[in-house]
């Protein structure tokens, strides 16, 4: 059965240790691109990606470039044996890997950026050090209000918008603390810290963005081949200098990954990939769009499978 599948790109918060080291053993191809990665990084992503320590993998200057390698070799693999996507997404970091996927830029011009990217995120989190927090069972207007009323308090903002019902605040430690006693109090079934290394897609990361403005300036980008959705927009990239705007953008906007989904799915496609480590993505499509399904590849026995499923 032939199938063009939409790829959703893993995020922050997907990886594991061991990650792709089944695809660097059994691939030469990966293993060439962990290679480049280790010259582009000046340091060993495989080594961090295999063998940890967890808390080591989990730092932001690791784990971006961790990400972005594990999905565009899993794309690569992918289109060697003839299965190419009709669109992709990635959620925050992931939306570099999607638009690898679609030739927007190169895996050593990608990698570069993402290294960048994942560096002035790490400094900007240690300059101002924030906090982020799952809010879940409450609608989206609740916690955009409560937000705005712990404005006195601190900055605190809408981050991700991951699935109905589930949104990420964002913001200074005190702000997020507040907001999260406020959505308890609203009736939300969930409001947590999350375990990252600053205050994403808010405010609190606006020195990082000059860093990659300028990186996404001088880097060769092109138009995609096919339709990527923008986190910051939710809607499809166009021009190379819309591109780098939007990407600037979604340092500092929150990630429209619901409206990405919506469009997705309002395009009329029927497979849905998610590549790279882990399966968040594809639970948040499940909660998304009704009887959408994304199967994971990320490994080689899932490889494998999809491509045997796509010549049967």
């Amino acid at each position: 059965m032939k199938f063009s599948p939409v790829y959703l790109c893993s995020g922050q918060g997907s990886q594991s240790v061991g990650m792709a080291q089944d695809l660097y053993e059994r691939f030469d191809s990966v293993k060439r691109r962990f290679d480049e990665a280790a010259e582009v990084l000046d340091f060993d992503l495989a080594a961090f990606c295999f063998n940890g320590p967890e808390e080591e993998l989990r730092q932001t200057r690791v784990t971006q470039p961790a990400l972005f390698v594990h999905s565009v070799v899993v794309s690569e693999l992918l289109a060697e044996r003839g299965i190419l996507p009709v669109a992709a997404a990635g959620h925050s970091l992931g939306e570099y890997s999607a638009l690898a996927c679609a030739g927007v830029f190169d895996f050593r011009t990608g990698l570069r950026l993402v290294k960048v990217r994942a560096d002035a995120m790490q400094r900007a989190g240690e300059e101002r050090p924030g906090a982020m927090a799952a809010v879940v069972g409450i609608e989206f207007e609740t916690v955009e209000q409560i937000c705005r009323e712990v404005a006195d308090v601190g900055v605190v903002v809408p981050a991700n918008y991951n699935s109905p019902g589930q949104l990420v605040i964002s913001g200074e430690v005190r702000a997020v603390e507040h907001a999260i006693e406020l959505c308890k109090a609203s009736g939300a079934k969930l409001a947590r810290k999350l375990v990252v290394s600053g205050a994403f897609h808010s405010p609190l990361m606006s020195s990082a963005s000059k860093a990659l403005e300028e990186a996404l300036e001088e880097a060769v980008i092109s138009s995609p081949r096919f339709p990527v959705m923008s986190n910051a927009t939710g809607r499809p990239h166009s021009t190379p200098q819309a591109v780098r705007r939007a990407l600037v953008d979604q340092l500092l906007a929150p990630v429209r990954w619901t409206d990405c989904l919506q469009a997705l799915s309002e395009m009329g496609h029927a497979h849905w990939f998610e590549i790279g480590p882990g399966n968040v993505l594809a639970g948040l499509l499940k909660r998304t769009v009704s009887g959408a399904f994304a199967q994971t590849v990320g490994t080689v026995a899932e490889i494998e499978e999809v491509t045997a499923g796509a010549t049967a």
